[in-house]
């Protein structure tokens, strides 16, 4: 049984009079996601210095290019300025975990945006805000997450849609042989292989190993040599992917479980509400009665 502690719904920014509601945490989603954890000491890197050859292993220095690169704060701050509603707890602590990690990616030498990156991020932030109380809310949480990491939320939202149409069409042995065929789909997966074989020039990515998946879901393509063949085609590592999605099915168990229990809470509180709305009309009714009684009592 979870620990009960406090939940509370404030405006990202505001101050500590914004209202709490008082439910089991859901932190422990972001600090049992190890996939998703990082390194505190690395928010506070400064941009556009040289990695020192007598630093640590584990800290990070992100190197100057032709443009100056935004810090780990900067991202945040531009998401939190073009999202300005408060995030319940549930779904803001994974956010905030995942824009971080995300930057770190997003800001890597070899990083190049692809389609299947796309899809996996779509797939794990729409399995994340399944069940949030707006649709235009969570809509326009994604355009402010996407455009903080300087890229295009409409080009994500294409390229995931474009590869699971493609992807509902495919069996596993065709889905698996893209290389011998032509198409759109089919040349971005050929790009991914060649960057990733001979060039060396791919930056592997625990989204782009949920995207993997997402395709096999699709595809229907259920057999456990399916996925080991993409990897083969794609020149990727299996092994990598299949830890990454160890780690995402561990999340998604974590998340339904955290929902229930604020809608748990969300339907307890609602059932209070009313019961105390009625009570009023109650009462009223029992001084109704008795003052009758009274009067013709006399």
């Amino acid at each position: 049984m979870a620990a009960v502690s406090s939940l509370s719904f404030p405006a990202i920014g505001q101050t500590s009079g914004d209202r709490k509601l008082n439910v089991p945490s859901p932190r422990y989603l972001a600090s049992n996601f190890e996939g998703f954890r990082f390194r505190t000491s690395l928010l506070y890197q400064s941009v556009g210095l040289r990695a020192s050859t007598t630093a640590s292993p584990s800290v990070v220095y992100c190197m100057s290019t032709a443009t100056a690169t935004p810090t780990v704060s900067e991202t945040k701050s531009s998401f939190l300025k073009a999202y300005k509603r408060p995030i319940p707890s549930v779904y803001n602590t994974v956010l905030q975990e995942l824009i971080v990690q995300q930057h770190l990616m997003r800001y890597k030498k070899t990083y190049r945006y692809d389609a299947v990156f796309a899809l996996g991020f779509v797939t794990v932030y729409d399995q994340l805000m399944e069940g949030y109380p707006s649709d235009e809310d969570r809509d326009a949480i994604f355009q402010a997450y996407i455009n903080a990491l300087k890229e295009d939320p409409q080009q994500y939202r294409a390229d995931a849609q474009k590869l699971e149409e493609w992807a509902r069409a495919q069996t596993s042995s065709s889905l698996v042989e893209f290389s011998s065929r032509d198409g759109e789909v089919e040349a971005i997966l050929k790009d991914i292989a060649e960057r990733a074989g001979s060039k060396g020039s791919f930056s592997y990515s625990r989204f782009f190993a949920i995207g993997l998946f997402r395709l096999l879901e699709l595809a229907n393509a259920t057999e456990p040599t399916v996925l080991e063949k993409l990897c083969a085609a794609l020149n990727i590592d299996k092994r990598s992917v299949d830890r990454d999605l160890d780690v995402y099915r561990n999340l998604l168990s974590k998340l339904v479980q955290a929902k229930e229990l604020l809608k748990e809470y969300v339907d307890r509180e609602k059932k209070k509400r009313e019961e105390r709305s009625e009570s009023p009309k109650a009462n009223e009714a029992v001084k109704k009665c008795s003052g009758e009684y009274q009067y013709l009592s006399q």
